[in-house]
């Protein structure tokens, strides 16, 4: 417990609040345990949508591990909710299903990644970890999927106002949002910069913050519409 807890010290700057939303109790509470004994605060579960949307901002996750398939409301209604009303929250969806049209919809919904449930429970953690992080999660042969529909949404109008006036990012913030539309991980990113993880993130949200844009999707579609994915 305590060489745990040292990790997580060294590499968190602060313990990672979770929520767990499914509708199958066994699957739920073992989730929610696997989580927990892992190190991360499991703040809250639910097990269907309207008690995800009701308990979800009082409990302030970091994180929210959610299935697709709830009763009285649907899991991507759920996170086009919660993201709408509290832009900070990352969703990582836990689902059976890994259907192209389930992925994308997730994906349009604000989810920051995708994970089947037929992954192993270092899978899930490190996937937790990682989408806490920021990073874009995706079981592996969804990721290129993603990023094509990151392409198609480029091609609709954005719906964050015009970019006329649009701030000026440094070199270095536009070279991260060039490999962010790449799609490339933060650790990715960090690799080929010969800079840290954390340092990605803080680029990441300052030109978030720049542009006025509110999580990964907005900003890949930004920077897909000036080309930048071709530079």
């Amino acid at each position: 417990m305590s060489e745990r807890t040292d990790v997580n010290a060294a590499n968190e700057p602060h313990e990672i609040k979770v929520m767990v939303v499914d509708d199958h109790p066994m699957w739920r509470d073992a989730v929610a345990r696997d989580l927990a004994a892992a190190g991360f605060d499991v703040v809250a579960t639910a097990g269907d949508g309207p008690e995800a949307v009701r308990r979800a901002p009082a409990a302030g996750p970091d994180v929210l591990v959610l299935d697709l398939n709830l009763p009285g409301m649907p899991g991507v209604q759920v996170c086009k909710e919660l993201v709408g009303a509290h832009p900070a929250l990352r969703v990582l969806v836990l689902s059976a299903s890994g259907e192209h049209a389930d992925v994308l919809e997730a994906v349009k919904s604000g989810a920051t990644g995708y994970l089947l449930k037929s992954a192993g429970a270092q899978e899930l953690i490190d996937a937790v970890r990682r989408t806490a992080a920021g990073d874009a999660v995706f079981t592996p042969g969804l990721a290129g999927l993603v990023l094509g529909e990151y392409r198609r949404l480029a091609a609709d109008p954005a719906p964050t106002a015009s970019h006329e006036t649009a701030p000026r990012l440094t070199d270095r913030e536009t070279e991260v949002l060039r490999l962010v539309a790449k799609g490339l991980s933060y650790k990715q990113i960090a690799e080929r910069l010969v800079i840290s993880h954390r340092t990605v993130q803080n680029h990441v949200q300052n030109t978030l913050g720049k542009l006025q844009l509110h999580n990964r999707v907005e900003l890949v579609r930004y920077a897909i519409e000036r080309g930048l994915d071709d530079a």
